[in-house]
């Protein structure tokens, strides 16, 4: 799902207003899209049973409008009186990112675009930061345990994602205003607990039984795959998470991925029995392409949203590449184009899709990275495409290396300059992608991996290019 940074620390960063003003969205025609709607109905037992609620419900509110022609919803609890309370009021709401790493990437994108929507359309979307969750672990979607992260590294991954300059700021409107985001670390209460208390108060409103029929849980014990009794507690910690933020902030919704239902149904059930309140949960579709890999990777790696460790180039590269079966379903989630101009490219076919591909690439990455860095990455993109070069700006926008005349003067085996780029993880894969053909210096096929690289392959202005297949490109940069 989801530091020890305090929030006196975090709001100024993120005073600042993102780049585009919130306006509400406009309204849309609802394409039947599939979901699945319940409500958790209390028993005479007092535990709750999940009920399907009609299929054909119109949903009101512009927010679930939104949410269901463009693809987000899969599941929500209680659908007809969560739309109600959409539809009249302003809902605060939360979705959690654990500090696995010191960046988010496309896979979270989704749930970011998510977050958007909700402000957009009147709403106060709180993000939290699970700095206390992310030392147990979330056993969702894993077939074996998480590695134990440090208090180190998870401070460091905090500051990662968390700081202004980061992704958060540049989808949402931070600030003490009624619709205003506000981030917070779940560390603040969970490190606070104490054990014996807490097993007493809360540890008696969860049954194994019911545990044990999760999806997460079920498919570790089907494939006997270890489940630790740390991990099988996380589901306790989260559903806690939203009692708490209900009591705080006055949370009403939880949001999160389709593996985070069972999660979310216990939050919700906790809410009620402790504070008899009614809470909801909407969870939308865990993303993959058409060819079935998971969305935010690639051969080469996770596509990060951190500017530092991927360019704007190669991001704006990866939706270039989308498949064509995907094109629409992309342009509906990671864009915010109207709906009768999406639907218009989702109507081209050929060659012609490659239009809307670039549409993809440009919407998706000015969202992301803003909309001055498109002209040096169109410029670029036209030119190593085109087999030419007519200035430096061409390659401004491509990932390059520095290296020192001292450093080339002996010359450098042109492997290493491959790894420099991060164009293979291994020598061998890059020995790989030579015997393939794949392999390019300053667009001639590298024929020899033993090949040397010295300061002759430089052109007039310092330069020479790397290509790592049709698509990939980088350059090395003579400092003096």
């Amino acid at each position: 799902m989801r530091s020890s940074l305090l929030m006196a620390s975090l709001v100024p960063a993120f005073s600042r207003v993102a780049p585009r003003a919130f306006a509400r969205p406009l309204p849309v025609a609802i394409a039947r899209a599939p979901f699945r709607c319940r409500a958790l109905r209390a028993s005479a037992a007092g535990t709750e049973t999940e009920v399907e609620v009609e299929a054909d419900y119109k949903v009101q509110s512009d927010f679930l409008r939104t949410m269901q022609w463009r693809g987000f919803m899969q599941q929500t609890t209680d659908v007809k009186a969560l739309d109600e309370e959409l539809r009249t009021g302003c809902v605060v709401a939360y979705l959690g990112f654990d500090a696995t790493a010191s960046s988010l990437h496309v896979g979270s994108l989704l749930q970011i675009m998510l977050l958007r929507h909700f402000q957009r359309c009147g709403h106060k979307p709180v993000v939290l930061v699970g700095g206390g969750t992310t030392k147990v672990g979330d056993p969702s979607g894993k077939d074996a345990s998480r590695k134990l992260i440090s208090q180190e590294t998870i401070d460091q991954n905090i500051a990662g994602i968390s700081q202004a300059s980061h992704v958060f700021s540049k989808f949402l409107t931070f600030g003490d205003g009624p619709t205003d985001a506000v981030l917070i670390n779940n560390d603040e209460w969970l490190s606070s607990l104490q054990y014996l208390p807490f097993l007493r108060d809360y540890g008696r409103h969860f049954t194994i039984n019911r545990m044990l029929s999760f999806e997460s849980v079920k498919q570790r014990l089907e494939r006997e795959s270890p489940l630790s009794f740390l991990e099988f507690n996380y589901m306790i910690l989260q559903a806690y998470d939203f009692l708490e933020l209900s009591r705080r902030m006055d949370v009403k919704l939880q949001f999160g991925g389709s593996d985070q239902w069972g999660n979310i149904v216990n939050g919700v059930e906790l809410t009620r029995r402790c504070d008899q309140r009614t809470v909801y949960g909407f969870t939308a579709p865990l993303l993959t392409t058409s060819d079935g890999k998971k969305m935010g990777k690639t051969a080469d790696g996770a596509v990060w949203l951190n500017e530092d460790l991927l360019s704007p180039f190669d991001y704006w590269q990866f939706w270039r590449n989308t498949n064509d079966a995907d094109v629409g379903r992309f342009l509906r989630i990671f864009t915010e184009l109207p709906q009768a101009r999406i639907e218009e490219l989702e109507s081209l076919q050929g060659s012609a899709i490659n239009d809307a591909k670039v549409i993809l690439a440009d919407e998706a990455t000015r969202l992301l990275h803003g909309e001055e860095c498109l002209p040096n990455i169109r410029e670029a993109a036209s030119a190593l495409f085109s087999g030419t070069k007519s200035a430096a700006s061409d390659t401004s926008a491509l990932p390059r290396v520095k290296l020192s005349s001292d450093e080339m003067s002996n010359g450098i085996p042109v492997i290493d300059l491959f790894l420099k780029l991060e164009f293979g993880k291994s020598k061998g894969e890059v020995r790989r992608l030579v015997a393939g053909g794949g392999a390019r210096l300053n667009d001639v096929k590298i024929e020899d991996p033993n090949l040397m690289v010295d300061i002759s392959s430089f052109d007039d202005s310092g330069e020479l290019k790397l290509s790592s297949g049709k698509k990939k490109h980088g350059i090395i940069e003579l400092v003096s």
